[in-house]
């Protein structure tokens, strides 16, 4: 079954709505997420305030996330790890993020049916309406197994 991982996002994630952020594009390890110029999200130069810009890429990372391993989330849970973004030019008007996977899903799926707990990355370059990149950002994710309780006896019959 697939499901429309924007959709599911803005549908589940508040901050995503909160934001305005939408999807062009998630599959193939990729994610495509806008934010359109808003004054109420500018700094004080006039451009997108760098939170809004670090939740556009985190937001377009976990649309690669849930896209590439939304199959193993119902025995490991995903959490982010390390940040790190790097601004390199000054945002203005609409900006797009653009996520990718690095490495491959069979690795983390194999270290994971090890009862291991693997870490992956996803970059993303945020790009404004010319094509300059503007920031880059990193997100190193993990799934946690989730940890089953052993199942408790049977109360003793009367």
């Amino acid at each position: 079954m697939s499901i429309d991982v924007g959709a599911f996002l803005q549908a589940s994630v508040p901050f995503v709505n909160t934001l305005g952020i939408t999807f062009d594009h998630v599959g193939d390890a990729k994610a495509v997420a806008r934010l359109a110029d808003r004054p109420d999200l500018h700094n004080h130069v006039g451009g997108p305030h760098a939170g809004a810009l670090f939740t556009l890429a985190e937001t377009a990372s976990g649309a690669v996330l849930v896209s590439v391993f939304g199959d193993q989330l119902t025995r490991a849970t995903a959490l982010a790890k390390t940040s790190t973004i790097r601004y390199a030019k000054l945002a203005k008007g609409d900006v797009t993020a653009e996520a990718r996977l690095v490495g491959s899903r069979d690795e983390v799926v194999t270290a994971l049916d090890a009862g291991e707990r693997p870490e992956f990355d996803i970059e993303v370059d945020i790009t404004r309406a010319d094509g300059a990149v503007v920031t880059q950002m990193t997100i190193t994710w993990t799934l946690r197994p989730l940890r089953l309780r052993p199942p408790t006896p049977e109360a003793p019959h009367a």
